[in-house]
């Protein structure tokens, strides 16, 4: 069986699941409503003016980083016999994932020098969890398109 990574970022899929994902992440804070909705919407809005492209910029360069902590999912889900399909299998599991993708983000976000994003990123970060969870059913469905 082929790991996540070797399915995802393949020279063929990755700009794909770059793109994607970058796309997922940009209707998931539209999606968002109420003040704190506003608020993570103006925060990632005003990130995005600082460096166009950025989104897509993260998620390409931190693939790798968030297709391994999705690896323990995907082999649990591989034992499973691919049941039920992988969107429903994480959602099942929003929490774990949340909190393994957002072990990635917090790594990298100690590491950036950029004061702008670095607020953004810290002004997100308490509601992070509750937001990631949200996004986990999109995120499970964009996996779907590769997984066959």
């Amino acid at each position: 069986m082929p790991t996540l990574k070797e399915i995802l970022c393949t020279p063929e899929n990755r700009p794909r699941v770059v793109k994607d994902a970058a796309r997922l992440v940009d209707d998931e804070v539209a999606a968002k409503s109420g003040l704190s909705g506003k608020f993570v919407q103006l925060t990632y809005k005003g990130v995005k003016a600082v460096k166009p492209g950025l989104i897509e910029e993260v998620v390409d360069h931190l693939l790798e980083r968030f297709v391994d902590a999705m690896e323990p999912f995907h082999q649990e889900w591989e034992a499973a016999n691919k049941q039920p399909a992988f969107d429903a299998f994480l959602s099942a599991r929003k929490n774990k994932v949340a909190n393994a993708l957002l072990a990635v983000t917090d790594d990298r976000a100690r590491q950036v020098s950029q004061k702008t994003i670095k607020k953004g990123y810290e002004a997100l970060r308490p509601q992070g969890e509750k937001h990631v969870e949200a996004a986990v059913p999109g995120l499970g469905r964009t996996f779907n398109k590769y997984l066959g």
